[in-house]
């Protein structure tokens, strides 16, 4: 099989593998199997895919479908990782997080802009090399991603609508999936001083590093 035809396959398989926990088959493995070894079997299948995707992109011929902005991810990247930075400071939509949803006010920082600001790091990551590369082969590798992270998190605010009931219910209308959403209609407002400048540095900091980074891990200068 040539690696653009393995390429679709294994980002097929990628976000098959992480939309398990979404469906009820999880719960079927984990009675089958037990809590641990279903998250080890999840963990190890997910970099299974993921690394077969690698490859796959790796080796598939470069095949322009259309011009890329190649300045682009220099512009939306320090967004993107300053977005993940503050993202895992008490976020509840976070594994493991849940408690922090019983709050006096949940929503603070940068929860205020968007309730996913993790996995909206991730999609401006992956939309803006999908613009940048121009090719076929990036708009399917850098596009597996996007989609899991974008109906990953409608899929994740299903679930936990209906898991966390009013809990759930009160940090959701307080924030927005859209960035800025919730501040546009009156449900929330911005406040820099609750995210600070800790996070947004280390965030900018890890830009600055894989900026400089770039061209020894993956082969490509990105300016």
């Amino acid at each position: 099989m040539e690696p653009t035809a393995q390429l679709y396959y294994a980002t097929a398989a990628f976000i098959a593998t992480h939309f398990i926990s979404s469906t009820p088959l999880r719960a079927a493995l984990v009675r089958g199997l037990g809590e641990r070894a279903y998250l080890g079997a999840y963990t190890l299948l997910a970099f299974a895919t993921l690394g077969w995707m690698i490859w796959a992109y790796a080796k598939a011929p470069p095949e322009l479908i259309f011009p890329g902005v190649r300045w682009l991810p220099l512009c939306v990247m320090p967004l993107a990782f300053v977005l993940v930075a503050c993202g895992f400071s008490r976020n509840p939509t976070l594994v493991g997080a849940d408690r922090l949803l019983k709050s006096a006010e949940p929503a603070r920082g940068i929860l205020r802009v968007t309730r996913h600001p993790v996995m909206w790091g991730f999609m401006l990551w992956s939309l803006s090399h999908i613009l940048a590369r121009g090719e076929r082969m990036s708009a399917i590798f850098f596009g597996g991603f996007l989609a899991l992270a974008a109906l990953g998190t409608l899929l994740m605010d299903q679930r936990k609508a209906r898991t966390l009931g009013e809990d759930w219910k009160r940090f959701a209308a307080a924030t927005s999936w859209l960035p800025f959403g919730a501040i546009a209609q009156g449900r929330n407002r911005f406040d820099a001083r609750e995210i600070g400048w800790r996070n947004p540095a280390l965030g900018l900091a890890a830009f600055a590093a894989f900026l400089w980074a770039h061209p020894l891990l993956f082969g490509v200068r990105p300016y």
